[in-house]
């Protein structure tokens, strides 16, 4: 890439920590029950009604941190940061600072249909400005810092996964609710797929 006066380190250090923020902005959503609440209903009486809770909190966290460990993983092949990338990056962090609201706002709508497609549409917004960051990443570093075509389609393929996945998921919730909101399961399986047939392809190509 071009040089640019954009220092790499200060980019990284600063996009991890608004990862790191809004991953620990998730736990808000998680109340503090008060004294009389846990005397009225008991501890398992209160910790059952907070499973939507924790669970809002265990999917955002976790997906969270697969977007975190993805864009960890293409960063490390990118020499230098030009105005385009460093946009891409913005405009991916916008949508992961929006994560804790998307998820308070679907976990106090647990049974709802319009806060579980909003999430969803939050995740696969993550997940396209991901891609797209992955594409531009590829096209651009191709060849260096140990990037080679495979390891590129390998990544691009990877990406788009988490991004298709949960933009389907938030179209199937106008036709099939509930089958769209177990829909992210794909996304490993899919997953398990894509990894199995690249590692193919880079055996195959060692052998050679």
């Amino acid at each position: 890439m071009t040089k640019t006066p954009f220092e790499r380190g200060r980019i990284i250090s600063f996009i991890d920590a608004v990862f790191s923020i809004a991953m620990t902005l998730l736990v808000l959503e998680v109340a503090i029950p008060t004294y009389e609440a846990v005397a009225e209903k008991g501890t398992w009486g209160i910790l059952a009604g907070l499973i939507p809770n924790f669970i809002g909190l265990l999917v955002s966290f976790l997906v969270t941190a697969v977007y975190w460990i993805a864009h960890l993983r293409i960063m490390s092949y990118v020499v230098d940061f030009d105005k385009k990338l460093l946009w891409l990056n913005i405009f991916l962090l916008l949508f992961v600072v929006l994560m804790p609201f998307s998820t308070s706002f679907y976990v106090n709508g647990f049974d709802l249909l319009g806060p579980f497609i909003f999430y969803s549409f939050n995740l696969a917004a993550i997940g396209l400005f991901n891609y797209l960051i992955v594409r531009y990443v590829v096209k651009k570093e191709i060849t260096t810092q140990g990037m080679n075509p495979i390891t590129g389609q390998w990544e691009s393929w990877r990406a788009f996964n988490s991004f298709g996945v949960w933009a389907v998921a938030a179209i199937l919730g106008f036709f099939f609710p509930w089958i769209a909101r177990f829909f992210f399961i794909a996304i490993f399986i899919f997953q398990a797929f894509i990894n199995a047939h690249f590692k193919k392809k880079i055996n195959k190509t060692v052998s050679t």
